[in-house]
């Protein structure tokens, strides 16, 4: 037995796959990222915590004797198991490593790929029907957000890929849905366009705001920034029936028919939920490349919107 077994023997510390199991799980609960050992404390005693570890487990200390350079490195055992268990993931594709994902969003961490996902799905018992409407960042889908936000807004921008296909893989049409909207509620800061409105789930896994296809994906609509905008779900399913449109300069023309509505529709309590904001601004992100093109507002007022 090596001497690093039998100190993890000794001091009765998880084995690597119990530690592996905690890592997936650790990574889902932040969002698909954690920062490297080195600079993220807070994890390293998170992930302690998880498995009660002692004063003693979580100090313990290996000895490596550089006999060449007469000097002697100390290592945390604890650290060492987590980043053994790390690369272990790794190898397996289940993870990226810190250096990779640094190359992808200049941020040095762990990032969850697709399968290590799915796996840390499947460890805590969450269907992956759900992964369409999670926050959760792989490095797939982070590849995706990036290629959407460095693409140069074009002038004469056509809102519909004509190359599509209507049947593609549950997997690929999962990354791409994925990308699309975390870029747009993220430009969005996650709030509706229409009123504002900003709310999470209790337990911070889900946002409430929606990404919507100005071009509906069923007309080929692109998968793209300039086609998409946020809202909430009662003025995303509004927008998509026609009941209200955007004009280029952002602002909020309602249907006619809204007049000939009952008194007590579209609203909450005495609220008017649509009438009161016409001609209001709708909330733009922060970057202005990021808006709504007008060829796709002019697509939607033109084809789907109720004069």
């Amino acid at each position: 037995m090596s001497y690093e077994s039998d100190m993890l023997k000794k001091l009765v510390m998880p084995t690597k796959i119990e530690v592996e199991h905690a890592l997936l799980k650790t990574l889902f609960k932040h969002n698909g990222v954690i920062k490297e050992f080195s600079s993220g404390q807070e994890i390293v005693d998170e992930i302690a915590n998880e498995f009660s570890l002692n004063d003693d487990q979580r100090v313990a200390f290996l000895e490596t004797i550089y006999r060449k350079e007469n000097r002697i490195k100390k290592s945390i055992l604890w650290h060492r198991l987590l980043f053994r268990a790390a690369d272990s993931l790794a190898k397996e594709k289940l993870v990226s490593r810190p250096t990779s994902t640094f190359a992808l969003t200049s941020r040095r961490e762990w990032m969850l790929t697709e399968d290590g996902y799915n796996k840390a799905l499947d460890l805590l018992n969450i269907p992956t029907a759900q992964k369409l409407l999670l926050p959760t960042k792989s490095y797939e889908v982070e590849k995706i957000i990036k290629k959407l936000n460095e693409n140069l807004r074009p002038q004469n921008y056509d809102p519909f890929d004509k190359s599509k296909k209507t049947l593609i893989t549950t997997k690929e049409y999962s990354i791409r849905a994925r990308g699309f909207r975390q870029a747009v509620i993220k430009a969005y800061d996650y709030k509706c366009a229409f009123c504002g409105l900003k709310l999470q789930s209790p337990n911070s896994l889900l946002w409430e705001v929606e990404a919507a296809h100005i071009v509906p994906h069923c007309f080929k609509g692109k998968d793209d920034i300039w086609n998409g905008i946020a809202f909430c779900h009662l003025h995303h399913w509004a927008f998509d029936v026609g009941w209200f449109t955007l004009q280029d300069d952002f602002k909020i023309t309602i249907s006619e028919k809204a007049n000939l509505m009952s008194a007590n529709y579209g609203k909450f309590f005495d609220r008017d939920l649509l009438r009161p904001l016409a001609g209001n601004k709708i909330f733009l992100p922060e970057k202005e490349e990021s808006s709504p093109h007008p060829n796709s507002l002019l697509w939607h007022r033109k084809n789907r919107f109720y004069h």
